[in-house]
């Protein structure tokens, strides 16, 4: 089931288009990455969502229905562009935030006491704002996001100012959301993140959405047809027996063993090279090479853009 559905969205501010025509399909329960380069569109569809402005044109859909006004209280919101009011102390201000999703303060008193008590910040409830790191600030607001246990969670750069112990504490409680029922979307320029936390992701690029799906098959969609053989044996002998129906493209040698990568051509199967390599030596490993979110990235964008060129002239060469 669909917990969000963007349907054709559309915004233009002045002579820039942000959104031209960008779809989501979120699936209740799912961690859904919204990527893309620095002024891609990403925070312009999320401030969309979350009705700190309205769509030109298309429509949003939260949980069945048409998203309307008091849809905000079962959503939190962690921006990356963070804000807390440095001069009020922190208890009363985690609070404030809860009681203005609907909390009332007995309850978020109680709530928030067994966040602190789960990050070990009890002694921080009465400090101002100002008194704390950048990294103590992000976990009080990461706190307010999730207190009131919304439906959505949004998280835009959620890593940014934690060091890798707290990046790695943040990570484990995203997760444990999503195990009692949180959807998440989840927007970050680190890549292994998204493939260590998303099931599904979008990336726009230049205010239209370039590819969306399960991650898993955009990733497989994106292979080519590469694999790493460990083996002992002569690499001048393999070279020579790899016809022109195979492409070694690299190879290396770790603890005394030798390593290949090699490309299959003309849709040979992995028995077929196996058996090849047989011939050259003992076959001890033996793995696909899947692309990482980062190469596949990297390339959906810049095709994007050389196709961007080719059509208006430009030669990206010049």
């Amino acid at each position: 089931m669909k917990l969000l559905e963007a349907r054709d969205i559309v915004k233009q501010f002045s002579n820039h288009l942000a959104l031209n025509k960008v779809n989501l399909a979120v699936d209740e329960g799912s961690i859904y990455g919204l990527l893309g380069p620095n002024g891609a569109g990403k925070t312009t569809m999320i401030r969309i969502i979350n009705q700190i402005t309205a769509p030109d044109d298309g429509e949003i859909f939260f949980n069945n229905h048409k998203l309307k006004a008091n849809d905000v209280f079962d959503i939190g919101y962690l921006p990356e562009e963070r804000g807390l009011y440095r001069k009020m102390k922190v208890g009363e201000q985690a609070i404030y935030f809860a009681q203005l999703k609907g909390l009332s303060r007995s309850d978020a008193i109680s709530k928030l006491k067994d966040w602190f008590v789960k990050f070990e910040i009890q002694a921080w409830w009465d400090k101002k704002v100002e008194e704390l790191s950048k990294g103590m600030q992000q976990k009080i607001q990461f706190i307010t996001t999730v207190i009131h246990e919304p439906k959505l969670l949004i998280f835009d750069e959620p890593f940014s100012g934690f060091d890798p112990i707290n990046a790695n504490i943040i990570k484990q409680e995203i997760l444990e959301l999503k195990k009692k029922g949180a959807t998440i979307i989840f927007s970050t320029h680190n890549m292994e993140s998204v493939e260590e936390l998303c099931t599904h992701i979008t990336l726009i690029n230049e205010s239209v959405s370039l590819l969306e799906g399960p991650m898993d098959t955009i990733r497989r969609n994106y292979s080519l047809d590469e694999y790493e053989i460990g083996f002992r044996g002569d690499v001048n002998l393999l070279k020579a027996t790899l016809t022109t129906q195979y492409k070694i493209i690299e190879n290396k040698q770790r603890n005394g063993k030798n390593f290949v990568r090699v490309r299959i051509l003309n849709n040979i199967s992995t028995n077929d090279l196996l058996k090849t390599m047989l011939s050259s030596g003992n076959i001890i490993s033996f793995r696909e090479i899947i692309p990482s979110m980062n190469d596949i990235f990297i390339k959906v964008v810049e095709d994007a853009s050389k196709k961007v060129n080719k059509i208006s002239g430009l030669n990206p060469e010049n």
